[in-house]
């Protein structure tokens, strides 16, 4: 059985950092028998789903591949088996772009300006935090637009928002290795602020236990819409304010006041960002009820009403108390009917008058009365009915045509009705009969006749009306025809004729000649006719195309991106021509196409879903909707017949952001920078650029991190790279319009260079035809791994060095050399960027056989191994000729077996020892020896092992309930220092052994709670960090009591000798003893009470008698007696007095100072 070990390497034990996207692997060696159950796991229980492990007996490895930011922490490793259990950790920091900020928080809103704080995030991702991104962004739209890219502390405002609109904001933490993770806002936060107090404030009405009130609303609602308002009172004399009303409208009644008190009011807006500052009513209210004298606040004092209808007169007033109402008509009483009556309210009274008549018409008089006066008001109504009839008879002055409504040469009579604003009258009595005739003529010729077109077939003319129209509306028009070729003249339209003044004539025979003319038809009857000028030969008239360019047009046409781009343009021509719409630098989109009756077709490039072109004969017009800065430039329209061809262009400007920047090039790249080169964009988005931003990332992200975003150069060096990565880039120019489409490289770009020369070359071997060298790797691999080496030799006397081998390790051996010659040698490291620099040998080098005496290369004295486990020790050497190896063991030749042999090549000699025993540890020395000389390394091997068991074990001390024992280090470490004991005990009648104490120091322990009267043994283990021994021998039985001892004193020969004191001088004599139970201690001298003249103290183990100023009398036996119930012991000690006065007194001494003499 083996308790489960750990070995953690020194590396592990410190913080175990590795980049992002790597690959983490803690391999750690582990022991114990039965071999353990491992487990890891993480500090804070975060899952390891995304790790691989392996464990074995001796070893268990755990692999995260691609790690990330969340990966750094603790990682604990706990192995367990039926010995023991052991626990160890690893922390790891994972070298990373930050975690996301924690506890994004909304400080203060206002109507143009949100201000936000946050706390750091709690993954660094290994590197201080620089600087803070903060973003913002509309809810209306996806994506976000930085704020600021530079932000140093934990809180931002965001100013120049638009007030009343949604924001969402997120904020990113920024470190050396890039930008981190966003926090965002959760919700959209809406810019706008508490509102503006309410405006002036007016007492309606006051009672004696109530209050109106009205106000105007706030001056501004601080961008989100008032949700109501709170009024609050103050009583004279408080300094509290109480809300006495929430209202959502602009008044409010306050009721429940107390008569005669003095309260004053205050009216707050509230919206959804809080409640506004208070507007104050002026002065303060006394609520008690008003004494106000009737008084009228009417507007106008004459009512009107159609006879018929319903009039309500509303007549408002003002009185405190109620004032009583009287109503009267022409001074009497006004009587009230169903149909006439009179309301009165607090503050008007209403008079109702239904079905109006001419009875009601006459004058009102309204009278208000209360105890602080009266008050009267005259009201007329007049009741609007229809006249009389008009007085007859009705006489017909004349009659002409311009009466309408009549038929011709029909009788007719006549009546009259009068009326006004009420109606008609009745009619009066009828005229006699007049007949309804005007005298008519035929119409002139029709005015200006004219051909307008003709065509293969058909004519087209048109006319004007008749001058004179013959005292009748013209009805119609005749058009005649007349073939040249027979002298015939034939109508083209209706007998009636046509309304138009224009008309098609078709079916014409081609190439014939007609003549035409016109006639205009009234009632009268048909006009005298118009001849159209000339003869027309009917054939297809042709006209070359032309066009009519706006001059809005033959200007840039400017259009906002996300606009609608319209360009009409009239056109002609005949036959009617093809238009063809293109673009000269790009293609024309369009989404459908509208063609009325001509074919068209684009001139280059593709049809996109965007444009629309309509073409008719008369007109074409091209639509773009949601124009972007690919459809700037100019358009060409271009019209053809049979008649000729026309072009025209317009030059379209779409003010947009500009398109990417071109021909962007990787001009340098180093180990730590990469420089970069660009065109300005092809489109500019018709504005100037006014800076470029560059911007980076890793291969192995997708997030973009900006590195500058106002570069005013077409090239830019990037600095603060991380060696050995790989990155892209990106430039995006930016006009007044916002940042551009961005031009990005292809392919990554590895941040690396050439490596710088190798390190130190050494010569490791020369022979007549050949040289071995070494050398250390360059102190930079540029970036790149080195892929190889190429060593160059240079012969002496010449200029030129030649390549002699390739190689990928850092050694070479160069062969094919001519004895005697002198050679100079070089070494090139390659990467993928080059070739570095030649490091050259110090010294040339001449071809020859050499000798040299044999040294070993030790790196240890002392080597230990685990019993069980095995041991090889590699022990390098040099020597010319190649040296004779032997070992020896304690000064004996080590005899090889299948578990003890030895191998030696050209280089060094290992000796390879199978599960090390003890038998294997010892001294070894290695002989090298050739005809240069010889040399001798001595070694150690120390087998580590389980320490032998400890020895003696004895009972020391027993109580009823304690026992103490005691025992003896173990012979045998085991190669390793002991480092504690395990004691172990059981009662005599048992089998089973119990622990009582592990891993003591000491090699001693009083086991305690033993059992009174029983009896019991014991045994002890040793404990190295190798494991525990086998047990002890099991001590004597020892019973749990009270241990009885005879009494017997602790001391030796030296302290029964006499004591020589002198006269005058003090003296103490200390005696340690034994015995249990403890002894009665007594002291006695013949003649002499020790009670008195000496002093004694006496302990459970030491006794000491002191006497001061020593005379004569005290010389003598001084008898010691220990008594218990087991026996007595006595001692007897000898005093004497030297009388001279120059002997000094001789002291015996031992550790306890048993004697001591004061001079």
């Amino acid at each position: 059985m083996l308790p489960p070990e750990i070995e953690l390497d020194a590396e592990l034990r410190k913080v175990v950092t590795i980049r992002a996207c790597c690959t983490l692997r803690l391999f750690v060696p582990i022991k114990g028998r039965p071999a353990p159950e491992v487990k890891w796991a993480r500090e804070h229980g975060e899952s390891l789903d995304r790790a691989s492990i392996e464990s074995t007996s001796s070893y268990t490895l755990l692999i995260v591949e691609n790690v990330n930011r969340f990966d750094s922490g603790k990682y604990i490793l706990t192995i367990e088996n039926s010995s023991g259990s052991k626990s160890a950790f690893v922390n790891v920091r994972v070298l990373d772009t930050p975690g996301a900020p924690q506890d994004l928080k909304i400080k203060e809103v206002t109507k143009s300006s949100v201000t936000l704080t946050w706390e750091p995030p709690l993954i660094d991702g290994g590197s201080k935090i620089k600087n803070y991104i903060v973003e913002k962004r509309e809810s209306t739209r996806k994506a976000y637009s930085t704020v600021n890219a530079n932000c140093h502390k934990t809180s931002w405002k965001v100013d120049s928002l638009q007030e009343g609109c949604n924001y969402y904001f997120r904020v990113l933490a920024e470190n050396e290795y890039g930008i981190g993770l966003p926090v965002e806002t959760s919700e959209s936060i809406k810019v706008s602020e508490r509102p503006l107090p309410p405006g002036k404030i007016t007492l309606l009405d006051v009672t004696s236990n109530s209050v109106s009130l009205s106000w105007e609303k706030p001056e501004h609602d601080g961008g989100s819409r008032i949700l109501g308002y709170i009024v609050e009172m103050q009583s004279k004399g408080s300094e509290k304010w109480s809300t006495c009303a929430t209202v959502k409208v602009t008044e409010a009644t306050i009721t429940g006041l107390i008569q005669g008190e003095e309260y004053t009011f205050r009216v707050s807006a509230q919206n959804e960002k809080g409640i506004s500052d208070p507007r104050q009513l002026g002065i303060p209210v006394v609520a008690k009820d008003l004494v106000i004298p009737p008084a009228f606040k009417l507007l106008f004092t004459t009512f009107s009403v159609l006879a018929g209808e319903d009039l309500k007169v509303d007549v408002p007033f003002v009185g405190r108390p109620k004032p009583a109402v009287f109503w009267h008509k022409d001074d009497i009483a006004l009587k009230q009917t169903t149909r006439v009556n009179a309301e009165s309210s607090e503050n008007n009274t209403v008079l109702t008058i239904k079905e109006a008549c001419r009875d009601d018409v006459g004058t009102y008089l309204v009278k208000l009365t209360n105890s602080a006066g009266e008050a009267t008001e005259t009201l007329n109504i007049v009741v609007l009915d229809k006249p009389g009839p008009p007085t007859g008879p009705v006489k017909v002055d004349e009659v002409t045509a311009d009466m309408t409504g009549l038929i011709e040469n029909h009788d007719y009579e006549y009546r009259v009705s009068a009326e006004n604003a009420a109606g008609l009258s009745e009619p009066s009595p009828p005229s006699i009969y007049y007949k309804a005739c005007d005298p008519i003529y035929k119409p002139g010729p029709p005015n200006n006749p004219k051909v307008v077109d003709v065509t293969r077939s058909s004519v087209f003319l048109s006319w004007g009306k008749p001058i004179y129209d013959g005292g009748s509306e013209i009805q119609g028009y005749i058009v005649e025809k007349c073939d040249v070729s027979d002298g015939e003249w034939a109508i083209c339209t209706p007998p009636t004729g046509i309304k138009n003044t224009h008309m098609e004539v078709e079916k014409l025979v081609e190439k014939h000649e007609y003549k035409f003319r016109i006639c205009a038809v009234n009632k009268a009857g048909v006009g005298e006719h118009a001849d159209v000028p000339g003869s027309v030969v009917v054939e297809e008239k042709m006209e070359a195309p032309d066009l009519d360019l706006d001059m809005e047009l033959r200007k840039i046409v400017n259009v906002r991106a996300g606009g609608s781009l319209r360009l009409f343009v009239p056109i002609r021509g005949r036959p009617t021509p093809e238009v063809k719409w293109g673009k000269m630098d790009g293609d024309i989109r369009e989404a459908a196409i509208i063609d009325t009756t001509i074919k068209w077709e684009k001139a280059e490039g593709r049809i996109s879903e965007r444009t629309q072109i309509e073409v008719t004969s008369s007109y074409t017009m091209l639509v773009i909707d949601n124009v972007n800065r690919f459809d700037s430039g100019r358009y060409n329209l271009t019209l053809e017949n049979n008649s000729g061809k026309k072009s025209a262009f317009v030059n379209v400007r779409v003010l947009d952001t500009p398109s990417a920047p071109i021909n962007l090039t990787i001009r340098e790249v180093k180990k730590d920078f990469v420089t970069l080169a660009w065109e300005p964009p092809l489109i500019d988005g018709g504005a100037k650029i006014t800076n470029y931003v560059v911007e980076k990332r890793e291969s192995t992200r997708k997030a973009y991190a900006t590195v500058t975003n106002n570069c005013t150069k077409n090239s830019f060096k990037v600095t603060q790279l991380q060696e050995g990565c790989s990155y892209y880039f990106r430039v995006l120019a930016v006009n007044e319009y916002g940042v551009g489409l961005p031009a990005e490289t292809p392919d990554p770009v590895k941040v690396s260079e050439p490596p710088s020369p190798p390190a130190k070359v050494i010569l490791v071997d020369v022979t007549r035809n050949s040289a071995s060298i070494k050398w250390e790797k360059p102190e930079s691999d540029g970036g790149s791994k080195i892929t190889g080496y190429i060593v160059e030799m240079q012969t002496k006397g010449s200029i030129k060095w030649s390549a002699c081998t390739q190689v990928k390790t850092l050694e070479a051996t160069i062969t094919g050399l001519s004895m005697g010659e002198e050679y100079s040698f070089r070494v090139i490291a390659v990467n993928e960027k080059g070739k570095s620099d030649p490091r050259e040998l110090g010294v040339p080098v001449i071809a020859k056989d050499i000798e040299i005496q044999p040294s070993a290369e030790l790196l240890f004295n002392t080597f230990t191994v685990k019993a069980g486990d095995d041991l090889k020790i590699d022990v390098p050497f040099r020597g010319r000729p190649l040296p004779t190896v032997s070992w020896k063991k304690d000064g004996n030749p080590l005899k090889e077996t299948t578990r003890v042999n030895i191998h030696t090549s050209k280089t060094s000699t290992s000796l390879s020892i199978k599960e090390a025993s003890n038998e294997d540890l010892g001294h070894y020395e290695l002989r090298l020896s050739n005809t240069a000389g010889s040399t001798t390394a001595s070694l150690t091997v120390v087998v580590l092992d389980r320490p032998g068991p400890p020895t003696d074990p004895k009972i020391m001390d027993s109580t009823r309930s304690n026992i103490t024992i005691g025992w003896t280090k173990p012979l045998f470490d085991g190669g390793a220092p002991v480092t504690g004991y395990t004691v172990e005990y059981k009662k005599t009648d048992e089998t089973d052994w119990t622990t009582a104490i592990q891993n003591l120091r000491g090699t001693e322990y009083t086991i305690s709670g033993l059992v009174s009267g029983s009896e019991y043994v014991f045994r002890v283990k040793s404990i190295n960090k190798i494991g525990v021994s086998e047990p002890s021998d099991v001590s004597e039985p020892q019973m749990a009591k009270e241990r009885e001892e005879e009494p017997a004193f602790d001391i030796d020969s030296e302290m029964r000798k006499t004591l020589i004191v002198k006269a005058g001088g003090s003296f103490t004599m200390t005696v340690p003893f034994r015995g249990k139970p403890v002894p009665n201690v007594t002291w006695n001298k013949p003649d002499t009470d020790l009670r008195i003249r000496a002093s004694i103290d006496t302990s459970d183990s030491c006794t000491s008698l002191t006497i001061e100023k020593a005379t004569r009398n005290d010389s003598g036996k001084y008898t010691l007696t220990l008594q218990n119930v087991l026996n007595t012991a006595t001692l007897t000690l000898i005093v004497k007095q030297n009388v001279s006065q120059n002997v000094y007194f001789k002291i015996i001494e031992k550790a306890l100072n048993l004697f001591t003499v004061k001079r």
